[in-house]
């Protein structure tokens, strides 16, 4: 995996500096959420977050910054909600775990603040979250990691492209889902873990 982008001017030190750039990217998810990435400036952000706009600057060269500051915690967050729920057991082969991890993705969507409109990043820049990668492929990765690491897996370039192919799949009929319903339509998100479970049983029944 190649190395994330870090929209970052510098690192806050200081705990005070930390919270600070924190209440930026939750005013930056409020402003995604309520009026989408077009209306997203740093004025806004800063008098939102209650900072100088000097302050935002010192942290963040521009608003696409920030954005990749919170697609990144999106991913980060996404990651520690898998990683917890694969720790738990309760599956049968790594192919078992699409639908926890599309439930997951489907409650980030309905409840974490700008992720309904910026999830991993898309909507700024398809390499907002690495230079190399496309933002849907550095999830697979994550996935990927994931799945070798408490599975065991063979860690093979062929998973790599399959779990690649699973994730714009299954992101593609999600996307439909929540057109649908602002909540997701149960129906559709249903035929996305269908989907995507039976392509990889396929990928599973053939290694």
């Amino acid at each position: 995996m190649t190395e994330l982008l870090t929209p970052l001017r510098r690192r806050p030190v200081q705990r005070r500096s930390a919270e600070r750039v924190e209440r930026m990217l939750d005013a930056c998810a409020q402003i995604l959420d309520e009026e989408g990435y077009d209306a997203l400036t740093t004025t806004r952000i800063a008098r939102r977050a209650d900072v100088a706009i000097g302050s935002l600057y010192q942290f963040f060269p521009g608003k696409r910054a920030i954005a990749q500051a919170l697609a990144l915690r999106n991913l980060e967050l996404f990651g520690e909600r898998v990683a917890r729920r694969l720790a738990a057991g309760g599956f049968a082969d790594w192919t078992d775990t699409v639908g926890t991890i599309i439930e997951i993705y489907v409650d980030m969507h309905r409840s974490v603040p700008g992720f309904r409109e910026l999830r991993f990043g898309d909507i700024a820049d398809v390499h907002l979250l690495d230079s190399a990668l496309e933002n849907k492929s550095v999830v697979a990765e994550r996935l990927r990691a994931l799945l070798v690491e408490t599975f065991a897996v063979g860690d093979t370039a062929e998973l790599a492209r399959v779990l690649t192919i699973a994730v714009e799949a299954g992101d593609a009929v999600l996307k439909l889902a929540f057109r649908r319903d602002p909540r997701g339509d149960p129906e559709i998100v249903a035929e996305a873990k269908l989907l995507v479970h039976s392509y990889l049983s396929q990928y599973l029944a053939r290694t």
